[in-house]
């Protein structure tokens, strides 16, 4: 296996990622899906998590090599991003949701400066909009965001046309397609659920019609 087969089957065998074709799940937006990911569940395993950040680090290397500074997009994003800070010897900042209403009202925790090149590190990558949100509070700071690194990508269209509109190059260590083809080898799911779990990422919507 090489290194996006490992990471995906160490989300299937811990069930960080869960697929259930004939039991669709429903996500926070109301939308019907055949797979629910949960990489918050790497935390609480170790030799995963050290694995996840390593390979993260060193996706990093290769491709943001000017990266000075790691940031985590909160809440999921900051554990990863601080594993891998600690990792790369770099600076690690978060990027809150929205600013704090009391305070000095920060949406950045931790020390930035003009002109720091940033990569924020995300867990799950859907349609990126909180990210890219998260991005564009980097780059109101005045620094550079050089990309986003994510653990998994579902690859929805419309995620791929966000980071396409924004320029905002991502790059992660698995993803939807690598890991339901892992899946089908180690006996997950069926090759009648192959069917149904590609015709979702084809159309999230009637994929089940």
């Amino acid at each position: 296996m090489n290194s996006k087969q490992i990471i995906a089957k160490h989300l299937l065998d811990i069930e960080a990622v869960s697929l259930s074709p004939a039991r669709p799940f429903t996500w926070a937006s109301g939308m019907k899906s055949p797979i629910y990911c949960d990489n918050r569940i790497t935390m609480s395993y170790p030799i995963i998590r050290k694995e996840i950040a390593q390979n993260m680090a060193e996706l990093i290397k290769e491709n943001y090599p000017d990266v000075e500074v790691i940031a985590g997009t909160a809440t999921a994003g900051i554990p990863h991003a601080a594993w891998v800070a600690d990792i790369l010897d770099l600076p690690m900042i978060y990027i809150r949701g929205k600013a704090k209403e009391h305070g000095k009202g920060n949406q950045i925790e931790g020390r930035i400066l003009p002109g720091q090149k940033v990569v924020v590190i995300e867990d799950l990558i859907s349609t990126g909009g909180s990210v890219l949100e998260a991005s564009t509070a980097i780059i109101q700071s005045d620094a550079i965001v050089l990309g986003i690194a994510a653990i998994f990508t579902y690859e929805l269209l419309k995620g791929n046309e966000n980071f396409k509109n924004h320029q905002m190059p991502l790059k992660t260590l698995t993803d939807y397609t690598t890991l339901i083809e892992v899946a089908l080898e180690t006996g997950d799911i069926s090759k009648e659920e192959m069917t149904l779990l590609k015709k979702w990422k084809q159309d999230p919507i009637h994929w089940n019609d």
